[in-house]
Order: C-alpha cells, then sequence, then structure tokens
C-alpha cells in the first residue's frame, strides 16, 4: 500500500481583499508543494490579533500548529518584516504583516526544536535568518555595493518571474550537488536582505554583489532557505524540481519516523 502524503504547513498572509481581512496563501506556493514535493498542503493561519480575530497565541501554540506534520514551506509575500522583529529602528518599507511574522518566526523555533524539515522563500527566507538571530537590510538597492533586487510591479507576471541574474554556489552545497553546475539562473522579486548572517546557518550561494541568496542549517536535518522564488514555473526549472524534490524527500523521511 503507498504511503500517504507528507503533510507540509503552509503559514498563510495577512491581507485585505476587497474589505475582508483574509489569510492567504499563493497558489503557485501551494501547486509546488503538491506537485513538486509530493506532499499535502496545509494552509496555517495566524494566530495573533487580527481586525476580526482575537488573540489565539493563548489558545493555540505554534506547537499545536505543527502536530501531524511532516514539513514546514515559508512562502514569499507582498509584505516586508518589520524592523522591530530583528532589533533595527529602520522605518518600515513597503507593506508589514505583523500576524504573519508572529506566527512563522514562532513556527520557526518550534520546528527547528523537532527538526521539521523546513523550506524558505524569499520573505521565509528572510524570516529564517532572522528566527536563527540575523538581521536584514530594509532596503537593499539603497545598501552602496549591492545592486537593485526589486522586479517592476508594473511589468508582465512572466518579465517579473524572468531570470534575473546568475548566482554563483558553494562548492560542495546542496544546490550545487542537485545540479552538478558552480552557477545558476535566478529570478529577483526583493527589496529586503540579509544583512548579518545567523550564526546558525551557513551561506551556499551568493549574488554577484556578494548578497546572501541561499542558506542551510548548520546542524538541522534539513532545513534549507532560497532568497528567489523556485515555486515560479517549477516544472520547467531543473533546479526548481530538485529543491522542492529534496524538500519532499526529507518530509517523507520525518513522516515514515513519526509513524
Amino acid at each position: 500500500m503507498p504511503q500517504p502524503c507528507p503533510r507540509i504547513g503552509i503559514p498563510a498572509d495577512c491581507k485585505l481583499i476587497g474589505t475582508d481581512p483574509s489569510h492567504t496563501v499563493g497558489e503557485k506556493y501551494v501547486a509546488a508543494v503538491a506537485h513538486s514535493a509530493g506532499g499535502l498542503p496545509l494552509i496555517l493561519p495566524p494566530r495573533a490579533p487580527g481586525a476580526e480575530m482575537a488573540d489565539l497565541r493563548g489558545v493555540i501554540s505554534a506547537e499545536d500548529q505543527l502536530v501531524g506534520l511532516d514539513g514546514l514551506f515559508l512562502t514569499g509575500s507582498a509584505s516586508n518584516m518589520s524592523p522591530e522583529r530583528y532589533d533595527s529602528d529602520a522605518p518600515q518599507v513597503g507593506a508589514a504583516d505583523p500576524q504573519r511574522d508572529d506566527n512563522t518566526l514562532a513556527l520557526i523555533h518550534a520546528a527547528l526544536a523537532i527538526d521539521l524539515p523546513i523550506l524558505a522563500v524569499c520573505r521565509g527566507f528572510q524570516e529564517l535568518n532572522v528566527a536563527c538571530g540575523g538581521t536584514l537590510h530594509t532596503a537593499v538597492h539603497e545598501v552602496a555595493g549591492l545592486h537593485d533586487h526589486r522586479d517592476d510591479n508594473a511589468a508582465p507576471r512572466d518579465t517579473r518571474y524572468a531570470d534575473s541574474h546568475p548566482l554563483q554556489l558553494v562548492p560542495g552545497s546542496l544546490l550545487a550537488r542537485l545540479t552538478g553546475q558552480h552557477e545558476i539562473r535566478v529570478n529577483s522579486l526583493h527589496g529586503q536582505g540579509i544583512d548579518r548572517l545567523a550564526d546558525a546557518l551557513v551561506a551556499e550561494a551568493h549574488a554577484p554583489d556578494g548578497l546572501v541568496e541561499a542558506v542551510a542549517h548548520r546542524s538541522a536535518g534539513f532545513v534549507y532557505g532560497v532568497q528567489w522564488h523556485p515555486e515560479w514555473r517549477y516544472a520547467d526549472n531543473l533546479v526548481s524540481q530538485g529543491l522542492f524534490a529534496a524538500f519532499g524527500e526529507a518530509a517523507r523521511g520525518y513522516a515514515a519516523r513519526r509513524r
């Protein structure tokens, strides 16, 4: 009898849809988890108080949300992390999502405590670094020596997600092993980026300007983060396929041990 799909939790964003405060996850993330990682996507709502939700943190813990899960997928988002989350007094740049900040940081800590596989992309990549004790540039394009990594919001979607720059892979890194290459090309749709890399993480790839764009956890079984969007047209990208397949394999291994 075939084994059931590993259960992958995906924390939701909080934003207005029309006039309705809503908890959302982009369909491309759900599709990549289901089809490329071979997992069952399960959306995790935030627990902090919102416009129409009372504080649930005393009723539902981050540990409660992870019960029965075999992996955690941290997605990108149109919002940016609040600088106060990494002890910065810099002003907020772009939209904030304090409910997501609160939930994802707690979920990362809880997941690390039980060695739950984690894959983190874009905003999730930044959340992983902050949760592990690192800091962010609130506006990469304003930092001397760094490039402008933002996309053109007015451009067609295909143009926004097109490959933007090369990425140098660290020899022996997961991506180098998956691809057999020392350089790949990736898209770029982010305004924030890693400033100080958390001590618990190791850099696995760099943009041409030196910005860290892939990390692995030094001691966890599978905790990996990338700054770009591998979920975009994952089926047409061998790097994306390899990354999600590795995540799915780690989640299936966790599920087997859990059962």
